[in-house]
């Protein structure tokens, strides 16, 4: 299968591999690192900032159309399978439900960025709210649920993800090797 057209996107850096079995719906709206793979599967409605150094698994999803934002920093990871969820429904009852409802009588929604700081990663099947900040150094285990923002450095896992133990910095120390000071 061929790789994903790369002109279409707002950037590009170097090394950067995208399967061509993925949908970027607002390939205008994305900028892409360096060093980066993004795997097959891969379904992205929103505008998005990949930095360098990163992994997006296979068919993960990250929604919430044109006014959803994902940002994901330098040396992150997101595990196959994941949901990041940028806009929502709020379901409240006050309003018709759905991406194809006209706004005059469509319900309020939930919105605000996702962002992953630089050195965060996600397990396999994470589920993100929006309006979340991972903290640098974060990490949210495998099918987690992920409601409010992360301390930096610390490991959460669960439904709703709470903190489970804190996790080293020495990758810092490594990033510096390869030219970052973060």
């Amino acid at each position: 299968m061929a790789e994903f057209d790369y002109s279409k996107l707002r950037s590009c850096g170097q090394d950067v591999y995208i399967s061509g079995n993925v949908e970027i719906r607002r390939p205008h709206l994305v900028t892409v690192g360096s060093h980066v793979a993004i795997d097959s599967g891969f379904y992205c409605t929103v505008g998005a900032e990949f930095g360098d150094y990163l992994h997006v698994g296979p068919y993960i999803t990250i929604i919430g159309g044109e006014h959803g934002l994902f940002r994901m920093g330098h040396f992150t990871t997101i595990g196959a399978g994941s949901r990041l969820i940028c806009v929502s429904d709020m379901f409240d009852g006050e309003g018709l439900v759905s991406t194809i409802i006209p706004d005059h009588v469509r319900g309020a929604l939930v919105e605000g960025p996702i962002v992953m700081e630089n050195f965060s990663n996600l397990g396999t099947n994470v589920v993100v709210y929006p309006n979340i900040t991972i903290g640098e150094g974060s990490v949210v285990g495998s099918c987690s649920l992920l409601t409010k923002d992360t301390e930096p450095w610390v490991v959460y896992v669960g439904i709703p993800a709470k903190p489970l133990k804190l996790r080293k910095r020495a990758m810092k120390e490594k990033a510096k090797l390869l030219g970052y000071e973060l």
